[in-house]
């Protein structure tokens, strides 16, 4: 037995892909954890004022929800390996766009059409295309658990990509490096990273791609999907609310919120998102156990709901030590939904529309986000309206709860105990 309980038996379930997908999710969350950190200041460094960022990053969500719709609802029929080798490629040609041109329209267009990460969560086909091939290599009672660690991985990563990210910075800060300079060698590092993540997608075997067919003809699916339709589009609309209510809220939004409000400097953001991702990463460890207790649905609303109350209250702190612990006490259930969400949403549809089943929910996550952003930048445009992003996001993301709730509470996946 290992140092963390239940670390051994779970990567014994893993088939060799299973294990380099592990190995790609964390790298490339590391990659989006650092650039989160630092993505607005360098873009408010080159001279991008706040409501012309909140336009960029709402390109970035609508240009992945076009990007992935397409790469994750084809992935099953033309091969799993060839789009996550395709999304790397658009993640490299995005990093280097941004990490050579200051020019707002060149940055919308890449942000758009490319593969870029404004906050710590995933964006673009990886994640939908890996958690389908993970789901045909472990039972159904483990498949709650391997994604729990899966996030646990990504959370991880993404804590010291954010650490990184900060003291980097300073680091160049006290080199008398300025200005965007101070942050554009990470611009280029998460180029990088779009390269190694094509080098080890290269070592995917075939065992990862789809080998079940429903026998549906293609003319009688939609966007891949065929007996569960219904179900996906009502998951869809609910997760494309709570994204819309996430969205006002991106890592790389709340960083500058607590630079503006607070004058914090990026060793100090670094530090707390280090921090709050750390409490998120162990989080979702006890999802499996909760959900095998009350169920996959009660587990996401029993747990997001005063994650969400929290997320509330942060604004109304009276100083910055105050806001800090209560954004960490947040954090230390607010990760608990999501891979319950993701083991929900494999357990009710056939095996050959997982792809597309994690690609349109996902989707809609990116769609419902779009706009958030942007009023958000707007908010941060006119300071009496800095604490708005918050009290929308928290509500929003409340009503989504409730709603979930009574809609899917009686609706139980295959195995789950009555």
């Amino acid at each position: 037995m290992g140092l963390i309980p239940g670390l051994p038996q779970v990567f014994r379930t893993l088939s060799s892909d299973g294990l380099l997908l592990f190995v790609t999710r964390g790298l490339r969350m590391f990659a989006y954890g650092f650039l989160s950190v630092v993505l607005v200041l360098y873009l408010s460094a080159q001279g991008i004022d706040a409501e012309q960022i909140g336009l960029l990053l709402s390109m970035t969500l609508l240009g992945d929800v076009v990007i992935s719709l397409w790469i994750t609802t084809a992935a099953d029929r033309i091969g799993r390996r060839r789009m996550l080798l395709l999304g790397a490629v658009l993640m490299v040609v995005t990093g280097t766009i941004f990490a050579t041109t200051g020019n707002l329209w060149w940055l919308i267009i890449a942000a758009t059409v490319g593969v870029l990460s404004p906050s710590d969560k995933e964006v673009g086909p990886f994640l939908s295309i890996e958690q389908a091939a993970l789901s045909q290599t472990v039972s159904d009672v483990d498949r709650t658990r391997v994604f729990a660690w899966y996030n646990l991985i990504g959370s991880l990563t993404a804590a010291f990509g954010a650490l990184f990210g900060g003291f980097a910075c300073e680091g160049f800060l006290r080199l008398g490096v300025t200005g965007a300079a101070v942050y554009h060698p990470l611009v280029v590092a998460y180029a990088a990273a779009g390269v190694i993540l094509f080098l080890i997608f290269l070592r995917l075997s075939s065992a990862a791609e789809s080998h079940e067919d429903s026998g549906v003809p293609l003319d009688r699916r939609w966007f891949g999907l065929h007996r569960s339709r219904s179900v996906i589009l009502r998951l869809s609309a609910l997760f494309a609310m709570d994204a819309f209510g996430g969205g006002f809220l991106m890592q790389s939004i709340i960083a500058y919120w607590f630079h503006v409000k607070y004058n914090l400097d990026p060793a100090t953001l670094g530090m707390i998102f280090f921090v709050a991702n750390l409490f998120a990463a162990f989080s979702a460890l006890g999802a499996a156990a909760l959900a095998s207790r009350f169920g996959l649905i009660k587990t996401m609303v029993y747990t997001h709901l005063p994650s969400n109350i929290l997320l509330v209250l942060v604004p109304l702190m009276p100083n910055l030590e105050l806001a800090v612990t209560l954004f960490l006490v947040r954090f230390s259930i607010s990760q608990m939904d999501i891979p319950t969400r993701q083991s929900y949403t494999m357990s009710v549809v056939h095996p050959d529309e997982r792809s597309a089943a994690s690609g349109i929910t996902t989707v809609a996550r990116s769609l419902g986000a779009t706009l958030s952003p942007m009023i958000a930048g707007y908010c941060f445009a006119h300071p009496k309206w800095i604490d708005l992003p918050f009290f929308l996001a928290g509500g929003i993301k409340i009503a989504y709860d409730i709603i979930l709730y009574r809609a899917f509470v009686s609706h139980k996946p295959a195995g789950e105990k009555e």
